[in-house]
């Protein structure tokens, strides 16, 4: 058969098979071969050879079989089937050579080599950086039939990553108008010289030339940034000095004149709100003596006539206000109480203590209805819904349990905290509620205990919170330290720290309880210096006077997207 080859003067060129992937390595031999012997391929699929060995066998061995090693050869072999497989892939091509990029300067630094790689990986590896490099001079169009080109000669992008847009580095794009009303993303150096590292975007940020981006809506950059409303700062009005030892409970009466305290002296007093506001001498009504312990505990009832004060005595007593006498006991409990609450709508007193358990008791019978156990230490803070769950308990083993009250079962166990709950509150506008902990404060959903987002920066043991109706939150801590926040975005809009009395201790700067009276314009805290202080909005402060510092709440905020919790 070669003979016969010989004797003709001009044989037929090879023919090429129909596109494939099994014959893309031989159609690729054939049109990179840089040798003499190179075939001319025709449009209708022949070729004619110029022979210049001395055999045609010779010509035709040199022409299809080259040097199977050759890396220029095999290199175009492999972006030839990667252009039949995959017709997108050049996108994939120019993301995987940023991450070798990275790999590679990683490889650099732990002195380690990557020598040992196939031929296939090698030719790999250089397709993908001569893909990122054109991507990076503006030389490749990606993603062109979104794109609409213009004779500036830059480069067009469509962009592809998502998690690039969330880091620091991202690229700083525009999305100019087309004719078709589809807009186009430019990405900022794109036709600019590849050797150049960063250039200063639009809003002054740092660009760096390629990477693959994702497209985003016009105005998206801080769309999850809440814009919080303002509120007027608090002051100090009037500090009035009674108890004899450091106070720990407060409560507000229905009809918002009188307000009750508990204190380390054993005593409850109630005073006239609106003389102590003004700090009159005759605001004191009346004090109630009868517990042999620490007062930790008060409500008033709204439909009776009834104080309800629960102490370390492992005592919790109903106190009727028309005779100032004691008419009930609750006994039960096996330590001292901390928490009292008492339901909305129903005639039920839920209280907690040192003995980690909280035990709902029928008001006017004197009996046990629940004892719902499942908390590991002290339950600390009681919360008291209409709506299920009904009762909510925060303990010192840092959880927080959602109850059903019609099985006494938990519903729910909530485990976010890392350090003792102490506090709990919620406001009347909108059914979830807060709670405070060493670590943080958080905000839950009150239907099913959802969490909903941290409130970070009072890095004290908060022993209070209260929440008013203009959505002020006041979380007071045990080293005096006061943060005033929006409930709505979580920002804190003041911090202060209370004075303690003269002739007191520094470590006598502490806060046990805190309350707002019902118009939400008056606070009240319970301090370790023995004194009761009165808060209250200064009159004067507007938006102009004192305006929300947006740009470290925007640096707050964008911070926080960023951290792993």
């Amino acid at each position: 058969m070669a003979t016969t080859a010989a004797t003709t003067s001009d044989p037929p060129g090879p023919t090429l098979a129909p596109r494939s992937a099994h014959t893309s390595l031989k159609r690729a031999r054939i049109l990179f071969d840089t040798g003499t012997n190179i075939p001319s391929i025709a449009g209708d699929g022949t070729s004619s050879t110029s022979i210049s060995s001395s055999t045609p066998l010779a010509a035709a061995t040199s022409a299809f079989v080259p040097p199977l090693f050759d890396p220029l050869i095999h290199k175009a072999s492999i972006s030839r089937r990667i252009k039949l497989q995959y017709p997108n892939e050049v996108n994939n091509l120019a993301f995987q050579g940023e991450e070798d990029e990275v790999r590679g300067s990683a490889l650099e630094r732990e002195g380690k080599s990557s020598s040992k790689e196939s031929a296939t990986l090698r030719a790999v590896r250089e397709l993908r950086r001569d893909a990122l490099d054109r991507l990076r001079s503006g030389e490749h169009i990606v993603g062109s039939s979104t794109v609409q080109e213009d004779g500036g000669g830059e480069g067009r992008l469509v962009l592809h990553r998502e998690k690039d847009l969330n880091s620091g580095g991202g690229s700083s794009f525009t999305t100019p108008p087309t004719s078709d009303g589809v807009g186009t993303i430019v990405l900022a150096g794109a036709g600019g010289d590849a050797t150049t590292t960063s250039t200063t975007g639009n809003d002054g940020r740092k660009v760096r030339p390629g990477g693959i981006l994702t497209e985003r809506k016009e105005g998206s950059r801080h769309s999850n940034i809440p814009t919080p409303k303002w509120h007027a700062p608090w002051k100090l009005s009037t500090v009035i000095s009674s108890h004899l030892g450091w106070v720990r409970s407060v409560a507000f009466d229905p009809t918002n004149t009188l307000f009750a305290t508990g204190g380390g002296d054993r005593v409850i007093k109630i005073f006239d709100l609106a003389k102590a506001c003004v700090a009159s001498n005759d605001a004191l009504k009346i004090t109630l003596t009868g517990h042999i312990s620490p007062v930790r505990g008060l409500a008033f009832s709204e439909r009776h006539p009834y104080l309800f004060s629960g102490g370390e005595d492992k005592m919790v007593k109903c106190w009727d206000l028309e005779t100032n006498q004691v008419i009930r006991h609750y006994h039960g409990h096996l330590s001292g109480v901390f928490a009292l609450k008492l339901h909305p709508t129903l005639d039920l007193l839920v209280t907690g203590g040192r003995d980690a358990v909280a035990r709902v008791w029928d008001m006017r019978t004197k009996h046990q209805i629940h004892c719902l156990t499942g908390h590991d230490n002290t339950v600390g803070a009681i919360l008291t819904k209409g709506t299920d769950p009904q009762i909510i308990t925060g303990s010192y083993d840092s959880t927080i349990k959602l109850w059903d009250l019609a099985a006494g079962k938990c519903m729910t166990t909530l485990t976010h905290h890392k350090k003792s709950v102490r506090a709990l509150a919620q406001p009347s506008f909108e059914n979830t509620f807060i709670s405070g902990a060493a670590d943080n404060l958080k905000k839950w959903v009150g239907s099913d205990g959802r969490f909903v987002k941290n409130f970070t920066g009072h890095k004290a043991v908060i022993n209070a919170l209260a929440v008013n109706d203009d959505g002020v939150v006041l979380s007071a801590a045990d080293d005096g330290t006061m943060n005033f926040w929006d409930y709505g975005s979580g920002h804190c809009f003041q911090t202060s720290t209370t004075v303690a009395q003269p002739g007191s201790l520094d470590a006598e700067n502490g806060i046990f309880a805190a309350e707002f009276d019902l118009t939400g314009t008056r606070l009240i805290t319970c301090e370790a210096d023995k004194t009761i202080k009165i808060w209250k909005e200064e009159e004067k402060a507007s938006e102009l006077s004192h305006p929300v510092d947006m740009a470290s709440w925007r640096k707050k905020c964008i911070a926080e997207a960023k951290r792993r919790y």
